[in-house]
């Protein structure tokens, strides 16, 4: 067998190895529904298998019987968590004990908006975030300065004070953070504003 020989038959098993190296690996968010109380347990799963995952939690006080006050860490949103993944990642997420389904729909998982997962992961977010269970209604607003601006959401009032809800609509889970006026604007008053800008153009 000569050289060219060789080089003909290894270049035909080469190739197409060539071919996997050099191909995009694209890392999306996805959301990961998990057995109930399961969270936390399929995060420790999913960091052994070498997956990026997020949890976002928020911290509540719960008062026991014997009246002791102890301050917990909970599911921001419970039997959800976040990965980070390439598609070819999704096997391996799914074999996690605890792990029920990557959410999406009957054809393919749906990934969630970087901008989303980045708000819930800022330093703006760990101290204040809390769950919010109630109906979502209100003006529509978008956070106007800082890291996370652009993000959108709605603004509703509790207690006095104004919170910002981040929905995250594939899982249908809200999100509340107590924020400061100057730091948003209305969504409707800008489309209204960039209408009437192509009236007048």
């Amino acid at each position: 067998m000569n050289l060219q020989e060789i080089g003909r038959k290894g270049s035909s098993h080469s190739f197409p190895q060539a071919m996997i190296a050099s191909a995009p690996c694209v890392l999306n968010w996805y959301a990961v529904f998990t057995s109930p109380q399961h969270e936390k347990s399929v995060a420790r799963q999913l960091d052994m298998r070498e997956i990026e995952s997020f949890l976002p939690t928020y911290q509540t006080i719960r008062v026991w019987k014997n009246r002791q006050r102890m301050k917990l860490d909970l599911p921001l949103f419970p039997t959800y968590l976040f990965v980070h993944i390439a598609p070819r990642q999704r096997t391996t997420v799914l074999q996690a004990p605890g792990v029920l389904q990557i959410v999406g729909n009957n054809k393919e998982s749906i990934p969630l908006s970087d901008s989303e997962i980045a708000f819930l992961r800022s330093g703006f977010c760990r101290e204040r975030i809390e769950p919010y269970r109630e109906l979502v209604v209100g003006a529509r607003v978008r956070i106007r300065s800082g890291v996370m601006q652009g993000v959108e959401g709605t603004l509703v009032r509790r207690n006095d004070s104004m919170r910002f809800v981040l929905t995250l609509k594939l899982i249908n889970q809200h999100a509340a953070i107590q924020v400061n006026a100057e730091d948003l604007e209305p969504i409707s008053d800008l489309v209204s504003e960039i209408g009437n800008r192509g009236r007048t153009a």
